[in-house]
């Protein structure tokens, strides 16, 4: 048993480690066209779409798909990120109680 929780806890932390270098690229990639574009919005733009729509894509509308693209992207990430990390502490902690 001890093992097993060992394993399904490295390969959850692998799992989060690939899941970063993803995304960082991902993000990176869509953050340079919009910095070389001088597109500016701030984390409740990022978190709100009605609020995306209503005062950022106004102001740019030439650069909505990758607005649309970077958001997405970011709030999968931080998606994914929290459920890795809720799993890990989870079996952490039952590894702690099987020790």
């Amino acid at each position: 048993m001890y093992i097993l929780l060992v394993t399904i806890l490295a390969g959850l932390f692998l799992a989060m480690l690939f899941l970063n270098i993803y995304f960082r690229v991902k993000v990176m990639r869509t953050y340079r066209k919009l910095v070389e574009n001088r597109v500016q919005f701030g984390a409740k733009h990022l978190f709100n779409k009605a609020k995306m729509e209503e005062e950022i894509f106004p102001k740019y509308p030439h650069m909505k798909e990758e607005i649309e693209t970077f958001s997405r992207h970011m709030q999968y990430s931080i998606k994914m990120a929290s459920v890795l990390m809720l799993l890990i502490t989870l079996f952490g902690a039952v590894l702690m109680y099987f020790r």
